[in-house]
């Protein structure tokens, strides 16, 4: 777990503005279902993960839970929370979002949690043993060289994601309980890839990599420095930009169960996806979730064309059956003209 850390400013990082577009639409909208970075080391992955954190409100929790139960949602408690609720003994306390780590060589017990079957069968309770999908309830989960990790953690990991919940079954005995995380997964394509299955799961996608121009380079070098040699100095320098993106974030959640979509919009979302040949639909909607993400971070209140093509270009690159955009002569910058075209 990431905390009681010094963390760099999410606004001070330089460039990698697709990575950092992809993890502000998935805290505006959780439900676009997560962002895989591919990239090489040394390209602010995981420090932009721990920034992002930071830009997060505090949440109301129900005191002692492993899970962060929102002790205002009812409906969403585990079944602890849920006894105590009925029995009007639910505790609260307030905290930060938190950003939760998944070891590469975590077991499926260690993620999912365990159940206690001597117990059950002796008391005739259910003993649940949390897990790392507990922890990561209502948090940032941050998943490092996720392709490294056994395929069925992955799937574990990625149907908690899509559902919402985590339920974990042993011998006739199950238990639930509520898992909603924004996923975050880092990779070096170098050391392997993901099976395509696996790679669709994942809402956006971005490839990151080191800076060619002088003087990007060169900044990133003079902030690091200076974070480094004071960082509370350079955190207070970089506040101000801090908390005018929080705030959009704020003023972007709220906003963003009104934004419509007109009919000529979805329209274009289909054309592209089936100019692309990607398969299902789940490429249709991650667009249209993160489309209207874009908007409401932008303050609108309808989704455009833009908010379309940019959408696609983080929606679509890892859905594709051959090299992204080969068929119709497109590459990942060139998408944007396509989709205006649509």
């Amino acid at each position: 777990m990431l905390h009681g850390r010094t963390n760099y400013p999410f606004s001070a990082i330089v460039g990698q503005e697709g990575m950092k577009k992809a993890l502000l639409l998935n805290v505006v909208n959780p439900l676009i279902g997560g962002v895989l970075v591919r990239g090489e080391k040394g390209t602010a992955k995981s420090t932009a993960v721990r920034a992002l954190a930071d830009l997060l409100p505090e949440i109301a929790v129900v005191a002692g839970c492993p899970c962060a139960c929102d002790p205002d949602d009812a409906a969403g408690l585990c079944p602890d929370c849920a006894a105590a609720a009925a029995s009007g003994e639910l505790g609260r306390t307030v905290r930060r979002t938190r950003v939760v780590d998944l070891p590469v060589g975590s077991t499926e017990d260690r993620v999912a949690g365990t159940l206690d079957l001597e117990a059950a069968i002796r008391e005739g309770k259910k003993r649940f043993e949390p897990g790392i999908l507990a922890q990561a309830n209502r948090a940032i989960l941050y998943v490092d060289e996720v392709n490294l990790l056994d395929d069925h953690i992955v799937d574990v990991l990625l149907d908690a994601a899509a559902m919402g919940v985590n339920t974990v079954e042993r011998e006739g005995v199950s238990h639930s309980h509520p898992a909603r995380f924004v996923l975050v997964g880092t990779m070096n394509p170098e050391e392997g890839e993901l099976r395509p299955q696996l790679l669709d799961r994942f809402g956006l996608c971005v490839e990151v990599r080191g800076m060619d121009e002088p003087e990007a380079r060169m900044e990133v070098m003079v902030r690091r420095a200076a974070f480094e040699d004071d960082a509370e100095t350079f955190r207070t320098a970089w506040k101000p930009e801090d908390e005018r993106l929080a705030a959009r974030i704020r003023e972007a959640k709220a906003l963003l169960p009104l934004v419509m979509v007109p009919d000529p919009i979805l329209h274009t979302i289909v054309t592209i996806a089936i100019e692309m040949e990607v398969d299902g639909h789940r490429a249709d909607l991650v667009m249209l979730k993160a489309a209207k993400a874009l908007a409401a971070l932008d303050g609108r209140d309808e989704v455009s064309e833009a908010d379309v093509r940019e959408a696609a270009a983080l929606a679509l690159p890892h859905r594709m059956r051959r090299k992204p955009f080969q068929k119709i002569g497109l590459d990942g910058e060139r998408l944007a003209a396509f989709g205006k075209s649509a």
